[in-house]
């Protein structure tokens, strides 16, 4: 099987995510060239991560990529896309697709209008724990999911687990809460540990979400300490009508009503030991949840859920499979800007319509 050639639209920091993937698998993944406008910080870019940069969507459509990574802020995203859908080049594009419903309503349509082959790097599905938790609840262990309290992921990420573990589907939502702050200690940033004790206010979301069918999400983040800090960490419950997951703890009935806890055991090859580091896989019991679809490669979690949705964009324009689609995407930028909207009016309930992509 050929490598999977791929270009790259953008610079910040999520753009060295499908750098560092590309170096670290040159068997599946071939970086063609970044686009970068701006020459001078072209040049730079070239020097510090050795790799090829353009400076037009032409110079990188003559690569001739299999696929085009669109990784830019989102204010500028939907004019990029219509460029890339008039030109049939296909895209796996980071989140989110739009800033406001009418940019996302126009993405939309352009996508319709010149039949667009796109997908979403909505990429928090393929990390390993996200993905052992999913196998849990198809498996029916927990029975019918009921409701889901995630304190994990911002907006549009939070959206997108809460519909999927949930099955909602494009149900309309309601949505209500507000919006409280806190103190909070600094402990870890982009940079790396922290050890100045600095303390800075911190916002608490608090929604709950109630879909058409009966469903319930309680959703709550702290922003921005919760997914760097190590004293603000990461919670999850999903409660079905036989068991529940909580965090890494799952609880089920067997088939004669006996009740079973079992908890979730991850396994990463080279820890206290001479082996390469690398993450292996997610046990529950004697069952492989989860296993890295990347061997032996030392990536991170989220490095290998993005490098996952770069192998499921090669099948998406080979089978047609879609594994995050713009639709999904849309929907679940929706829910996002909604409850941005709940969290401005305190405790008012602000309901969700149908859309076009619905």
């Amino acid at each position: 099987m050929g490598k999977i050639r791929f270009g790259v639209i953008g610079s910040g920091w999520r753009a060295e995510f499908y750098i560092r993937i590309a170096k670290a698998l040159p068997e599946q993944f071939e970086l063609i060239g970044v686009l970068i406008r701006e020459k001078e910080k072209g040049e730079q870019f070239r020097k510090i991560h050795q790799v090829p940069v353009v400076q037009t969507v032409e110079e990188l459509e003559k690569g001739n990529p299999d696929y085009v990574v669109l990784a830019i802020k989102r204010g500028i995203i939907s004019g990029y896309l219509t460029t890339l859908f008039e030109k049939q080049i296909p895209v796996l594009c980071e989140t989110p697709p739009g800033e406001d419903l009418e940019a996302l309503k126009s993405v939309w349509e352009n996508c319709q209008k010149y039949n667009g082959k796109i997908q979403i790097a909505e990429q928090y599905f393929a990390q390993p724990l996200y993905a052992a938790w999913d196998k849990v609840i198809r498996s029916g262990k927990l029975g019918e999911i009921q409701n889901i309290n995630i304190s994990a992921l911002h907006g549009y990420h939070g959206a997108s687990i809460i519909r999927q573990y949930l099955n909602a589907g494009f149900e309309n939502v309601k949505i209500y809460g507000k919006r409280f702050w806190f103190d909070v200690t600094e402990t870890y940033g982009r940079e790396g540990m922290d050890f100045n004790g600095e303390v800075f206010k911190c916002s608490r979301d608090r929604l709950t979400m109630e879909f058409e069918n009966g469903k319930i999400a309680y959703f709550d983040f702290s922003d921005p300490a919760q997914y760097h800090s190590f004293i603000r960490t990461r919670q999850l419950t999903v409660q079905g009508v036989r068991g529940e997951i909580d965090d890494l703890t799952v609880r089920y009935l067997t088939e004669e009503n006996v009740p079973v806890t079992q908890n979730l055991n991850r396994i990463d090859l080279g820890v206290y030991n001479n082996q390469d580091w690398s993450h292996y896989g997610i046990m529950l019991g004697e069952e492989f949840l989860y296993k890295n679809p990347f061997g032996n490669a030392r990536l991170n979690d989220d490095e290998i859920a993005v490098a996952t949705c770069m192998k499921k964009m090669d099948e998406y324009l080979k089978t047609g499979t879609e594994f995050y689609s713009l639709r999904d995407a849309l929907q679940d930028m929706y829910i996002c800007l909604v409850m941005d909207e709940a969290l401005a009016h305190p405790n008012q309930e602000i309901t969700t319509a149908a859309q076009c992509w619905a």
